[in-house]
């Protein structure tokens, strides 16, 4: 899926694999592996990838759903991990002028989970555990059932403190995000 939202996104707008990978920082090599469907991106890599094209991170990611009911087996999704965190794209949600991004998240105890910032507003809903999350230079712990939400441009991290945590996390886009021009593309 990655691999063909990835070329489709990079052809749409026109950029060589070069210059997205000059402006993503990432390899031209691994761009050309990870459009032909090898390799194992992590979230740095995606988010990387997301910035760069100026897209959210579902539109690489996630097709839209075929039906009105929609069933989603974490077990069938892939994960994309970091140093502390594994996620799980469950659902791309776009409504005129939203668009939204829900998540299975899991945070590993141990490492520190850093982000340097991205568009939108996250949303986080804490299930299982106790979190610290830094965002605007402010530690926020959580536990189950608190819910946090910050604008995520800046640098921002997360830490478990006390064993694996399970969250859902919403990912909420500003409205200059034209939904229209991020469409998903379903796979050949």
């Amino acid at each position: 899926m990655l691999g063909t939202n990835l070329r489709a996104r990079r052809d749409e707008q026109g950029i060589s694999l070069s210059e997205l990978a000059r402006r993503s920082g990432i390899a031209k090599g691994t761009l050309s592996q990870l459009e032909s469907g090898a390799g194992n991106p992590t979230i740095e890599t995606v988010f990387s990838l997301s910035n760069a094209l100026g897209v959210p991170v579902s539109s690489l990611l996630n097709e839209p759903p075929p039906s009105d009911l929609v069933l989603v087996r974490s077990t069938d999704l892939d994960v994309l991990s970091g140093d502390a965190v594994d996620l799980r794209m469950l659902r791309r949600l776009e409504n005129p002028g939203a668009l939204l991004e829900i998540y299975d998240q899991q945070i590993r105890p141990g490492s520190v989970q850093h982000s340097d910032g991205h568009p939108g507003t996250e949303h986080h809903v804490i299930l299982t555990g106790r979190l610290r999350i830094t965002a605007q230079g402010r530690p926020q712990e959580l536990g189950p059932g608190d819910y946090l939400a910050f604008r995520a441009n800046a640098a921002h991290e997360y830490e478990a403190l006390d064993g694996l945590v399970r969250s859902v996390l919403l990912l909420e886009y500003p409205p200059d995000v034209h939904p229209s021009a991020i469409d998903c593309v379903h796979p050949v």
